[in-house]
């Protein structure tokens, strides 16, 4: 029998982007976008089962490096106020085991002429099958594709 254990943690991440609020939380409600730059690692695939983005509705992913492991994410969205914040709730299993269970919060706050996004996930990691650093990595280069993701619509605006 595997030990049950629970380890609580709190990821902040900022990031600031010469885009507008609008420009950044656009990137964060479309599923084409997310596509584009939502994948926590290089070389990793990423697929969306259902995409309903509305408070009250929810997403279904799949997500993982090509030849490893996949993880499967469910999403619920409890408040959403456009170019403001988004709060969601999530849940993820690998091999079907629940491993990880979240409250994520982010946060689009004008900046001269761009956005600052504070990204927040308090997190519940689940028999020691998922750790805060693999989440510390993922959101991090998440947000770097980002980054990449808003210089490559303002050239083709």
């Amino acid at each position: 029998m595997t030990e049950r254990s629970i380890h609580h943690s709190t990821i902040v991440i900022e990031r600031t982007y010469d885009a507008s609020p609008s420009r950044v939380f656009a990137a964060w409600s479309t599923r084409e976008a997310l596509l584009r730059w939502g994948n926590p690692g290089d070389g990793w695939d990423l697929a969306y089962d259902h995409f309903d983005f509305r408070v009250g509705g929810g997403d279904i992913n799949r997500f993982g490096p090509r030849g490893g492991p996949t993880f499967r994410n469910e999403t619920t969205y409890f408040d959403i106020v456009p170019d403001v914040r988004i709060v969601s709730a999530s849940s993820m299993t690998s091999e079907r085991k629940h491993i990880f269970a979240s409250l994520i919060t982010a946060e689009f706050i004008l900046a001269g002429k761009g956005c600052r996004l504070i990204v927040t996930e308090q997190g519940a990691f689940l028999d020691g099958h998922d750790k805060r650093a693999n989440h510390e990595a993922g959101w991090s280069e998440m947000l770097d594709k980002l980054r990449i993701e808003l210089l490559r619509t303002q050239v083709a605006a």
